[in-house]
């Protein structure tokens, strides 16, 4: 891990001169050897699949019951929280629910290859927002598809905070070039996927009532004010996507979102607040407090910023940065939540503060 984050700052520093071939073609390789590697370091993928099975294979839903209801599964043996039921979003669990039918190992090769291919496209959508920006592609699309942290255990973990990202910020590009309706349908999908991506809405929805804040320039089409579509786009993609959860788990999904508050109860050994905690000899619920405190304040600061005219991209970024600090269950793949927005921030402090967060996580979730 450490002599692949010095390669990846090298790769950084020098990526406008190795050119587009070599970057993109280390990004392709990379990206393709981690995902044909074993599963590394999590077994949430199994999960994944043990969820889906619950339903399909057990008639059993997910949301109501943990893998542990059908222990003879041959996902079972492999999943790492036996007794917690499904946390992630209605969407993609029912986009799983295919995989049931295939054998464990091939539907953990299909994972492996959704979360790959994620990468590459969050790398792609990057790059495209990045040449927008005044941002230098190369290494805005490096920056995210060969940080350790991503290869490691967003491919190589076949995590869906990957896929959540790319929905995320085809929705800010979405919205950036005045597509409000398609950037809402995208957004509500990404949390549809994963909660976490939740943080963006706030500032999604001030840039188009504060078209300033947009930090570039965009057209102005349709009949609607951008904010208007933002909120049809919204409100239709809940609708359809509510609806397909309602007819798949009743209301159960709704469960989902409160298992993700539920986080802050746990720790992990590396978050800032639980390492502050331990470094200082304070109190650990003391800290997270503080943190979560500190956390708020920011971001609604940020929200003010945001309404003054600020770029609402460095908002949302400094957003995830400010999340991922308080947070006292930090684990090295919610990485990817910042950077593809520090990728194009153009905001030097928020890039090294990835950079810094990145360097601190490089030894999670190895056993000793």
């Amino acid at each position: 891990m450490g002599v692949g984050f010095g390669a990846y700052l090298a790769v950084l520093a020098r990526a406008p001169r190795l050119g587009r071939r070599i970057v993109w073609g280390a990004i392709v390789v990379l990206v393709a050897a981690f995902a044909i590697a074993p599963v590394l370091l999590s077994h949430d993928v199994y999960s994944y699949l043990d969820y889906a099975r619950l339903g399909v294979v057990h008639g059993l839903d997910p949301y109501v019951h943990p893998p542990l209801a059908a222990p003879a599964d041959p996902a079972f043996a492999h999943v790492t929280w036996p007794d917690t039921t499904n946390a992630y979003g209605p969407l993609f669990t029912l986009a799983t629910y295919p995989l049931a039918w295939l054998p464990v190992g091939v539907a953990i090769a299909v994972l492996k290859a959704v979360a790959a291919l994620s990468v590459l496209g969050l790398a792609l959508v990057v790059s495209r927002l990045a040449a927008w920006r005044g941002v230098d592609p190369l290494r805005a699309a490096a920056f995210v598809a060969l940080n350790p942290l991503v290869l490691v255990h967003v491919v190589g973990g076949a995590h869906n905070d990957g896929l959540t990202m790319l929905l995320a910020m085809l929705a800010v590009a979405a919205i950036l070039s005045a597509r409000e309706l398609t950037g809402a349908a995208a957004l509500v999908a990404a949390i549809a996927i994963k909660a976490s991506a939740a943080f963006l809405t706030p500032f999604a929805l001030l840039a188009t009532v504060k078209p300033g804040s947009m930090g570039l320039e965009r057209p102005n089409s349709g009949r609607l004010r951008p904010v208007g579509r933002l909120l049809a786009g919204g409100a239709l993609a809940t609708v359809v996507i509510g609806a397909a959860a309602y007819l798949g788990f009743g209301w159960d999904w709704l469960s989902s979102f409160g298992l993700v508050g539920e986080n802050q109860g746990q720790s992990s050994h590396l978050s800032i607040p639980i390492t502050i905690a331990r470094l200082t000899g304070l109190d650990p619920d003391a800290v997270r407090l503080a943190a979560l405190v500190l956390f708020l304040t920011l971001f609604f600061e940020l929200m003010l910023w945001t309404w003054r005219g600020f770029d609402w991209v460095r908002a949302a970024g400094w957003a995830a940065a400010g999340l991922l600090l308080a947070t006292a269950w930090l684990l090295p793949w919610y990485l990817v939540w910042l950077l593809p927005l520090a990728a194009i921030a153009r905001d030097r402090p928020l890039q090294v503060l990835a950079l810094a967060l990145t360097a601190f996580q490089l030894g999670a979730r190895i056993p000793l």
